[in-house]
């Protein structure tokens, strides 16, 4: 029985196991490379009042710079405030990257989730570090309403956030009715 054990401890640890993490890690460098091309693209295209409406009345590329946080909330701290933002940034990638090396593997929401944290992670922490704040482009608003510009690490940020709140709550659930059927 021990011997068992300790063949799935090692199987668990095989290069089989890392290449699916490798997968994962792949896609979040490829959202990584969009989302830096398109804020280069939009510090080309749309930089100096170049504004462009996609849907009328809902959706248009606009250049904004964000030097707080999120929501840009945290505005104006400066050269101080950047530094602790990358501080910060570095922090939670190292963490988020913890606990994906540490999800199982067939936990494809959580392992999917942590790429898409990561990716978005170190894209806003790529322009912090170099150009002190953070390209935001894209505008969703409907009429007056406009929700903040954001780009596409915020959205890879928000949508990883989303599906690893949504495993909290209903794995929980999960595995409390597998409890109390048990």
């Amino acid at each position: 029985m021990e011997t068992e054990l300790n063949s799935a401890n090692l199987s668990s640890k095989s290069p089989a196991r890392f290449g699916w993490r490798a997968g994962y890690l792949l896609a979040a460098a490829g959202i990584y490379l969009v989302d830096q091309s398109t804020k280069a693209w939009a510090v080309r295209s749309l930089r100096g009042g170049n504004d462009r409406t996609i849907v009328n009345g809902f959706f248009d590329l606009v250049y904004a710079q964000n030097n707080g946080i999120a929501f840009g909330q945290l505005q104006e701290g400066g050269n101080t405030w950047r530094w602790v933002f990358v501080a910060l940034a570095v922090a939670a990638a190292i963490a988020v990257f913890y606990y994906f090396l540490n999800t199982p593997r067939n936990d494809d929401r959580v392992l999917g989730a942590c790429a898409l944290l990561l990716a978005g992670i170190v894209g806003n922490l790529t322009d912090r570090a170099r150009l002190g704040y953070v390209v935001d482009f894209i505008d969703i608003h409907v009429h007056s309403y406009h929700w903040p510009t954001f780009n596409i690490a915020d959205a890879s940020i928000t949508i990883g956030a989303l599906l690893l709140a949504y495993d909290l709550v209903f794995a929980g659930k999960k595995e409390s009715s597998v409890a109390i059927n048990s």
